[in-house]
């Protein structure tokens, strides 16, 4: 193929060859329904994923915390499997299941032998829409989400993660932390996350990805089937859920500190500010400025901060997109009395990096590391049911290793010195866990609100409403 290929909702049948001479293939059923397939050529396993488009972004007031309820419920049982069946179908076969929620979408998938493709297809239609919710398996449920939540808050990366986006995305809902909080799961009502469930697992909004040794006509035969013993009328017409807005959000600021006070041997410290949507074109540079600032042991941070100074063990950055917001992003862990010192080195690489740009050997380097990453990465089938989910649900084209690899190609040092320079000129937040206080970052608090005198064009442009689901 040459260049990203398109996915129009309207358009009912695509098919197309990818690098590697893999076979991509779409099909959209009448129900709105959107089946996407990758073969491999010599895969002997798959792996599948039922998506829908809802995160926890998408939650009403009333349903805070059904996405995450949603995910484990649908484990529990349906009017012709009860649990243990689920997870004997799967564990008999040397299968993999599970379920992921994140912030805009929620997937249940699976790993099987290409031979067990069948019954794969049939437990996870089965499991998306014909949950029963059982009253006593709800009540159950609570009680192990509220021990996840504090699993969750018992590692204090996680609660710096939480305060972060909080801190960054303020009131918008991205900044909701994805599972919930232990109020919203107790607060929460069988009959919310029911009518959470109706309102958005429909055939419109369902999605199903598989790569590895699948024959696409096999497949859109066996889940036209599983969906119509479900109840679901494969000839009831319906179109596709539009797909999100790719306009940026005017973020405003939640807070420039949120520091948790606990009694802990090492600081967990985050800084962060507003980055790249999901669908900018400037995504690909945002990976290589990323692989060369914080992204492997020869980047910035780890040798400034680790190599040159041993001032922390893990170190490095990040940039999660979506659909109208995103963030970039630096972590280490250090000793709570360097928490200060380590927050001003990491800053004053992002600045010389904004400064003075980058080296032709670190663009080199990049090329290389990215390149090699994805190519590996591909090596794995759920890499590639996930790409085709991603690109489906929130980019509306597939691009392939090639294309992926073209376009990294174009990035020039230029373009990496001006996103830096406008990640630079974003608004500060920085999130801690540990035994430190909000003095020990006084002065880079000052100092980033000095330096801001461009403002960024990042996350600056009008505001969008919240995605609402029709």
């Amino acid at each position: 193929m040459t260049g990203a290929v398109e996915l129009p909702l309207d358009l009912a049948e695509l098919s197309f060859r990818a690098a590697g001479d893999a076979l991509v293939r779409r099909s959209v059923l009448p129900s709105g329904a959107r089946i996407l397939s990758e073969h491999v050529p010599g895969a002997r396993s798959l792996t599948i994923g039922f998506w829908v488009a809802v995160g926890s972004r998408d939650e009403l007031p009333e349903h805070y915390g059904s996405t995450h309820f949603l995910e484990h419920l649908l484990f529990k049982g349906t009017n012709t499997r009860s649990a243990l069946d689920i997870a004997v179908a799967f564990d008999s076969v040397g299968g993999e299941h599970n379920a992921m929620t994140a912030k805009e979408y929620t997937c249940y998938y699976a790993k099987v032998q290409d031979r067990d493709m069948a019954m794969a297809v049939d437990v996870l239609a089965d499991m998306f829409t014909s949950s029963r919710i059982d009253p006593d398996d709800f009540d159950n449920e609570r009680g192990v989400i509220l021990e996840e939540l504090a699993m969750a808050d018992d590692d204090p990366a996680d609660v710096a993660n939480e305060r972060l986006f909080e801190s960054v995305f303020g009131d918008h809902p991205l900044g909701r932390p994805i599972g919930g909080s232990p109020r919203t799961i107790k607060a929460a009502t069988r009959e919310a996350v029911v009518e959470h469930y109706r309102m958005n697992y429909r055939p419109q909004d369902l999605v199903i990805t598989v790569a590895g040794a699948v024959d696409h006509d096999v497949l859109v035969a066996q889940v036209t089937r599983a969906l119509a013993r479900a109840g679901w009328d494969p000839e009831e017409f319906a179109t596709p859920v539009e797909r999100r807005s790719g306009s940026a959000s005017l973020l405003t600021q939640g807070k420039s500190l949120a520091v948790v006070n606990r009694p802990l041997e090492q600081a967990n410290m985050l800084i962060g500010m507003p980055g790249l949507v999901a669908a900018d074109s400037r995504r690909v540079t945002m990976s290589v400025l990323n692989s060369i600032f914080g992204g492997g042991m020869s980047s910035r941070l780890f040798q400034e901060v680790r190599e040159k100074r041993g001032l922390a063990y893990s170190v490095y950055s990040f940039a999660p997109g979506y659909s109208d917001a995103g963030l970039f992003g630096m972590y280490a862990g250090c000793t709570p009395t360097k928490a200060g010192q380590v927050a001003e080195l990491m800053l004053s690489e992002l600045h010389r990096l904004a400064d003075d740009g980058v080296t032709p050997d670190e663009m080199r380097r990049a090329a290389g590391q990215l390149s090699g990453a994805s190519a590996l990465a591909l090596e794995d089938s759920d890499t590639r049911m996930s790409r085709l989910g991603r690109s489906e649900l929130t980019l509306g084209e597939f691009a392939d290793l090639d294309e992926a690899l073209r376009r990294m190609a174009a990035v020039t040092a230029d373009d990496v010195q001006e996103l830096a320079t406008e990640l630079a000129s974003g608004e500060l937040s920085i999130a801690a866990v540990g035994a430190i206080d909000d003095d020990a970052f006084a002065s880079v608090i000052d100092a980033s609100s000095s330096r801001r005198s461009v403002p960024s064009a990042i996350g600056q442009t009008a505001p969008v409403e919240p995605a609402t689901r029709p």
